[in-house]
């Protein structure tokens, strides 16, 4: 049985024929020993490496149609793959196949006065949605993610990407076969038909959590039309603050690599904010100028450095994805703290600093999924938290928060076991 989506044209029709294949491949797995998981990961890894040729010249493809439709330069590189980047995306699903199962594993245990014994275990939360844009490697990734707690996926990539999402699902779910997984436990819809987005999302019954990866336009939609529980991944909107006792050193590092690392990911800083008693914020932002990036700031950050632009309200509230920074100077951490309320998305915001009292203050007052201390928040990722992959990073309060990887993909169910107990 193919692994992509049946030819048909009434999208509830095809949902429904994908979910219950994924709801038969979801509950193969979920009974699944880990180390056929595991093995099953690593085959697909072996098989994108071995279809290396293939998904990069679908990439070229998917490249040379975005750069005559004129995609943005930040989603060009979100959307490129080269050999490095490729071979980082088959090590990542190796890397989700060392991983600890937390399938069956016990978060709670405890025996009532009556002699009922109850258990708290993990279990996979059954069919997962991925709804994502740009990046073809969310394809193995979340693929990975979801077969390694259990789950079956059903992928939507987006249509800028659809030939390496195509090649890069082929050789995924070449690999899994193998290895006698059923490709059916990652489905991919292989169609640019925006139709698609809307089934998924009103696909109450087949598909039990849906995961959008993309812009504020993306993410919105899901939230204003899903019938299924979403797991929302919002604007990067990430501060990083110069507190008045950071060593200069330090904050001129964190912040050139915070901004200017790669531009284009959702863990770059967007707002750099630097306490008035900080004592060497002009080479901060003569450096971030030199390596071109376009600053804009307040009337106070403009007398600091010539090449800083004025910045316009929608600055603070702006995720840019590129070589741009908005720099405002602030009266302190409370400042700071109230500037990252009033203007962040919840995602990821650091302090650089020497006290750490002001920096516990920080971290604590702070509402983020990440908040950070003397670190770059490029850091902001699953890989570089020891999750090996992830399928996005949750910026609600709800089920999971920051980087979800394997844990944030299963939820748990009670075990009760008894010797004949009736209620009085």
């Amino acid at each position: 049985m193919m692994a992509t989506d049946p030819d048909q044209t009434d999208w509830t029709a095809r949902m429904r024929t994908l979910g219950l294949r994924a709801r038969l491949a979801a509950r193969i797995l979920a009974a699944s020993p880990s180390a056929a998981r595991s093995a099953a990961l690593r085959s697909a890894a072996a098989a994108i490496r071995a279809a290396a040729g293939v998904i990069l010249d679908a990439n070229a493809t998917d490249m040379a149609r975005a750069q005559a439709n004129g995609l943005a330069p930040a989603l060009l590189d979100r959307l490129r793959l080269d050999p490095a980047r490729l071979e980082a995306t088959a090590a990542g699903v190796e890397a989700v196949a060392a991983l600890d199962d937390p399938v069956g594993t016990l978060v709670d245990r405890r025996e009532r006065p009556n002699g009922l014994v109850l258990e708290r275990v993990r279990v996979p939360i059954g069919v997962i949605g991925i709804i994502f844009e740009s990046r073809p490697n969310v394809t193995a990734d979340a693929g990975a993610l979801c077969v390694m707690a259990g789950n079956a996926a059903i992928l939507r990539g987006g249509s800028e990407a659809i030939e390496t999402n195509r090649a890069l699902h082929a050789a995924f779910v070449a690999g899994l076969g193998a290895a006698g997984i059923t490709p059916d436990a990652v489905q991919l819809i292989g169609d640019t038909d925006r139709a698609a987005v809307g089934a998924m999302l009103a696909a109450d019954g087949q598909i039990d959590l849906v995961v959008p990866r993309g812009g504020k336009s993306l993410v919105a939609r899901v939230q204003a039309e899903a019938r299924v529980p979403v797991l929302a991944h919002l604007d990067g909107i990430n501060h990083s603050y110069i507190d008045a006792a950071a060593d200069p050193a330090m904050a001129k590092a964190i912040a050139l690599n915070a901004k200017m690392r790669r531009t284009g990911i959702c863990g770059a800083t967007e707002t750099l904010l630097i306490d008035r008693a900080f004592a060497a914020p002009g080479p901060i932002l003569a450096a971030l100028a030199d390596v071109g990036c376009e600053l804009r700031g307040d009337a106070e950050a403009c007398a600091i450095e010539p090449r800083v632009l004025s910045a316009d309200d929608e600055d603070w509230d702006t995720e840019y994805l590129d070589a741009i920074l908005a720099v405002r100077i602030v009266d302190g951490v409370d400042a700071a703290i109230a500037h990252i309320a009033a203007h962040g998305s919840h995602h990821t915001d650091a302090i650089v600093t020497a006290d750490a009292a002001v920096a516990e203050r920080f971290l604590a007052q702070v509402d983020s999924a990440i908040v950070m201390w003397n670190a770059s928040t490029q850091f902001a990722d699953g890989g570089e938290f020891g999750l090996g992959a992830e399928i996005g990073i949750a910026t609600g309060r709800l089920h999971a928060r920051g980087p979800v990887a394997l844990e944030g993909l299963t939820t748990y169910k009670w075990v009760v076991r008894g010797t004949g107990q009736v209620r009085p």
